[in-house]
């Protein structure tokens, strides 16, 4: 499982307690976050390299593109480049929203390069569902998260700012399309109001791995809790320490990772 940095973390707790018994290598780029100010053509190059190195360092099963973004630029590629399943976020959390709206205008929040690829009006089309999605951009969330300010005064307001267009818009459903803004949810509800339902893709994904195990027959057959490992391309003190805190369990020793431009390997 990847992510630019945190946001991750809300889907890896949800597979976490769905799936005790599955072993789960996560990595956070955060020496390279954010990802949603960057080119897609850069991003779709960054999850090639963190999904090559999950199999082939790894050999994992199934790689999780816990970021939005990422799966907006990249999930057709790893999916064609890699024999292994790939998941991704975004289509769990449409199918999530569509069955949560009552009137039928559904709020999309993501990142720059998550909103501007379309990647989820695409997914709310193929649903072939009758909603009306107002997409929005909110630069400057990922941030918050990764500095740990939650729920700082600061954030509420450029929350108010940044989601005015889908309160004007009506809807009664907002997705976060974006794996670190679950963290932000309380300040994002404040700002939207009791009447609006807030849907992160986290659960909707871990069901979805779930059901890919089961039907695969590659899901854990042994009893016991599954091995977590976590590794940076960052500072890995402070991933470490805001990372347990923003998981709510202790992430151990956490792996030191660096890419290598000239050699074409993380070392």
């Amino acid at each position: 499982m990847f992510d630019s940095g945190f946001g991750g973390l809300t889907v890896a707790r949800a597979l976490f307690d769905l799936l005790p018994g599955e072993d789960v290598v996560y990595v956070g780029d955060t020496g390279r976050y954010p990802y949603g100010p960057r080119a897609l053509d850069e991003v779709r190059e960054f999850a090639r390299q963190i999904a090559g190195y999950l199999v082939r360092v790894h050999d994992v099963k199934m790689v999780v593109v816990a970021c939005n973004t990422a799966a907006a630029a990249a999930i057709e590629l790893l999916r064609f480049e890699f024999d292994v399943p790939v998941v991704g976020v975004i289509d769990p959390g449409v199918r999530a929203a569509i069955s949560a709206t009552r009137n039928g205008r559904v709020g999309v929040v993501g990142t720059v390069g998550t909103i501007a690829s379309g990647a989820y009006q695409r997914a709310a089309l193929a649903q072939r569902a009758p909603v009306e999605l107002t997409c929005c951009a909110c630069p400057g969330f990922v941030e918050f998260v990764e500095r740990g300010e939650t729920d700082s005064e600061q954030v509420h307001v450029l929350a108010e700012r940044l989601l005015s267009p889908v309160v004007a818009a009506g809807v009664d459903t907002l997705l976060l399309g974006c794996t670190h803004y679950p963290f932000l949810a309380r300040t994002i509800g404040d700002v939207m109001g009791r009447q609006v339902v807030l849907v992160s893709s986290a659960d909707e994904t871990a069901f979805e791995i779930r059901s890919i195990l089961a039907e695969t027959g590659l899901g854990r057959r042994t009893e016991g809790k599954g091995c977590h490992r976590f590794a940076s391309s960052g500072d890995v003190g402070w991933f470490k320490e805001l990372g347990s805190e923003l998981l709510g369990l202790d992430m151990g020793d956490v792996e030191r990772l660096a890419w290598d431009e000239q050699e074409g390997r993380w070392r």
